[in-house]
């Protein structure tokens, strides 16, 4: 079953209100409103594409050790994928599905990493629950997402709603901004330049990681 297959199958028991999230339809349709204004509003089209320089970034793991985008790519291609947090099971079901085709990326000499803004203990989370090989990293203020062009703030009233589902961003993330990122993956070059670029402001909608595949093998085709 592909990644979409399985995200489209979570939502239609989520939306149904079945258990054990039992979700009111008003609570649905809220989110969807959310969506619809996020897709209006444009912001997908403004984020780098492919042709654009990627911006160097040094981040944390859940460990307090740094990761620089930088020294990575000295060893190979890059592949990034940002997420909005553990709270999230379409992020959960993606990270799963980085996971299985992790030994594809690094057949292809290419390093792997996911960032959220969320907190080192809900990375160790992230990568525990989903049973992770490659290195999760704390996004503070969503600063390198914003550097991508993938940092949204949520409307007042999306604030409302997570609030009242107990979903608390600044505690998850610890910042108080209420921002996220839209999901976003890169494959990026070793010399910087972004080779793929996929980015969905409606965060059920996610690529399978062998579309990435394409671009890793251009790069092995003009190294050869």
């Amino acid at each position: 079953m592909t990644l979409q297959a399985k995200l489209d199958a979570f939502k239609a028991d989520f939306e149904a209100g079945k258990p054990p999230y039992s979700v009111p339809h008003s609570v649905i349709e809220t989110m969807h409103r959310a969506t619809r204004e996020l897709i209006a509003s444009g912001a997908a089209k403004r984020t780098l594409k492919v042709g654009d320089k990627a911006p160097a970034f040094t981040l944390k793991d859940p460990e307090g050790n740094e990761v620089s985008s930088l020294a990575l790519l000295q060893n190979g291609p890059l592949v990034v994928s940002f997420y909005r947090g553990v709270w999230c099971p379409y992020c959960n079901m993606e990270l799963q599905a980085l996971q299985a085709a992790l030994p594809e990326f690094q057949r292809r000499g290419a390093s792997l990493v996911a960032i959220s803004p969320q907190t080192a203990p809900n990375s160790r989370k992230s990568a525990r629950q989903n049973s992770l090989g490659f290195p999760i990293l704390s996004d503070t203020h969503n600063n390198v997402a914003g550097a991508f062009g993938l940092r949204f703030a949520l409307p007042d009233y999306l604030v409302e709603l997570y609030k009242s589902l107990k979903n608390d961003l600044p505690n998850f993330n610890g910042d108080d901004s209420w921002t996220l990122p839209m999901p976003g993956r890169f494959v990026i070059g070793q010399d910087g330049t972004i080779l793929y670029a996929e980015v969905n402001p409606d965060y059920t909608r996610r690529p399978d990681p062998e579309e990435l595949l394409p671009a890793l093998d251009r790069i092995a085709t003009v190294n050869a």
